[in-house]
Parts: C-alpha cells; structure tokens; sequence
C-alpha cells in the first residue's frame, strides 16, 4: 500500500508540473495543428510508441486526423507516410535515443512541421524540432525505478490537454463525437430510432370483445408486458401487466371481463422515425414501460424499456 500511495502521489505531482508548461509554445503547437492542411502525424519510440497510439485514437474521436507512426518502422521506410502538408508530432522522454536522432533530421529534410513532445529541453529532439512542447519530470515514480511511470503519464495528459484544446478550437459537439462512435451509447442517442427496436418483437393485439384468457395467452406469448386493443385497425387502447394485476384484485365476475373493460384508453404512441432516448424520456416521464408505436394511423408494435436499455442507452 505505502509504495502504492507512493506512486500515485510521484505521478500527481508530474502531472501538476505540467500546468507551467502551458505556454506561448504549447499556443503555436495548438495553432499549428488547427491550421494543419494534411493530417497529424504522431510518432515515438518505446512506451512513448504506445502513449503516441493513444493520443491518436483521442486526436481522432474528436475530430483531428491523425495517423501513427512508429519511429523504428520510420527509419526502414514508413518515412513515405508523411507529406509536406503534415503535422509531425514526436514523442520522447530523452530526446536523445539513436532512433530519434536518425528520425528527426529525415523528419526535417520532408518540410513538414516538426512537434517535439520531450521530457528533456536540452535534447537532440528538441533543438531540432520547429515547436517544443515540454513534459520534463522530476524523476520517474519511486526512487530507482527506470521503467517509464512518471514520464509517460506527463505525455498521456498532456496529449490530452492538446485534443481538448483543439476539440474547443473546432468547437466539437456531443453530437459530433456521436457521430464517431455509432457503436457507442452516445453514437445510438444520435441515430437509433423506434422502427430499430420494434421490428425485434411482435406485435400484440386483442379486440375489444376478446376474454381475459385471450387476453393473458397473447401479453405472455408476446413477452411485452402488454397488448394493444384493436378494432378494425383503429387503436383503442392498451392492456398492460399491471392492469391486469389491478383487475385481479378488485373485480369478482371474471368470466364476463372483456378486453374493453381493462384496457387503458388513450395509451402514450410514437411514430417509427422517434428517436429512440426521445422515448425512453417519455417512458419516463409517464412511469411506463411500453410505446405503442403507430404510423400514419397504422398500428405497427410495442417498444419496451428493455429494449432500449439492451441497447446501451440509459
């Protein structure tokens, strides 16, 4: 636990550094690759490599193209990827390691803008490169300890603090990450809609002189928790679970009990084309758990709660 605590604290206090290496530099990085023609292109070598991914997967969710590049394959001919128009951005804690120093004059002699992300202002990489972003640590966490800890955390939150300034800079939107991640829960508040989910299920339905058996045997076969009353193609109302439960315990003469007698009139409908979070919020405002779902005065199924929330919206 005391190594734990220990830890997380060395890294705290790397991280808390960084708040005064937001400067003029980190301002023409941002403007750099705001005004960027090409795409960004995010490269290192070692944990850096694997910082360099991660950045680039958040650069591109939220609306900064980005490609990564992995400074040994750069070097035996992945050079090609980059085009003068290009945004390079080179991560190293030391700036000084032999595929660095072989990297960034080619990096160079291609004319794109070179970024150093560096951990040492003194290095190879950063005399050579046009804009330095600073990421220096103390030490790395734990006295001793040579493995990346300290220093990667400072290149991971510092990529973050890029992507969200530029996300401001472009003024990105929910929606505009939605649209990103269609697989997400944020993608399907955006597109999933009721004619998505209906169509999964059947669609119960009773007329108005059917009996209570009837009645039971189509909301259990149906598995909705409930059932539309229709006569003729025009929607009289619904019968749910609890309407039965609620008749059950106050009427006597069952046998004579027929479907317009329980049912709801009235019932809450959506079209197909509702959006899908659009119905879950009427369900809740209402304490429901079913949507008739009619179109163009056509009856076409019931959306439950389930159905939604299997989908991951909440």
């Amino acid at each position: 636990m005391k190594i734990a605590l220990s830890t997380i604290e060395d890294e705290h206090i790397a991280i808390s550094r960084l708040k005064s290496y937001i400067d003029n530099s980190f301002v023409s990085a941002i403007n750099e690759i705001f005004s960027c023609k090409g795409r960004v292109v995010i490269t290192g070598i070692g944990k850096s490599a694997i910082i360099a991914g991660k950045i680039v997967s958040t650069f591109n969710s939220t609306g900064t193209p980005s490609v990564f590049m992995h400074a040994a394959d750069a070097i035996h001919g992945d050079l090609g990827i980059i085009q003068k128009q290009d945004v390079v951005i080179c991560i190293s804690n030391s700036g000084n390691t032999p595929e660095i120093k072989v990297l960034t004059p080619m990096l160079k002699t291609l004319g794109a803008c070179l970024i150093g992300m560096v951990g040492n202002i003194s290095s190879f990489l950063a005399q050579q490169s046009d804009i330095v972003i600073n990421t220096t640590v103390e030490n790395e966490a734990i006295p001793g300890n040579p493995a990346p800890t300290c220093s990667t955390t400072a290149q991971l939150v510092m990529g973050d603090a890029i992507a969200m300034a530029l996300l401001y800079c472009r003024g990105f939107t929910a929606n505009d990450f939605a649209r990103y991640h269609p697989g997400g829960s944020l993608g399907k508040q955006l597109y999933l809609k009721a004619e998505n989910l209906y169509t999964k299920n059947e669609a119960p339905a009773v007329n108005p002189d059917d009996n209570l058996k009837t009645i039971i045997v189509e909301i259990s076969g149906k598995r909705l928790g409930a059932t539309a009353v229709i006569d003729q193609g025009k929607i009289l109302g619904v019968i749910t679970d609890g309407d039965l439960r609620r008749m059950l315990e106050k009427e006597q003469k069952l046998d004579e009990l027929k479907a317009r007698d329980i049912m709801t009139v009235n019932p809450k409908m959506i079209s197909g084309d509702t959006m899908a979070v659009d119905a879950l919020q009427l369900m809740r405002t209402n304490n429901i758990t079913q949507l008739l779902v009619v179109d163009k005065g056509v009856y076409k199924g019931i959306v439950h709660l389930h159905d939604i929330l299997d989908e991951g919206i909440i």
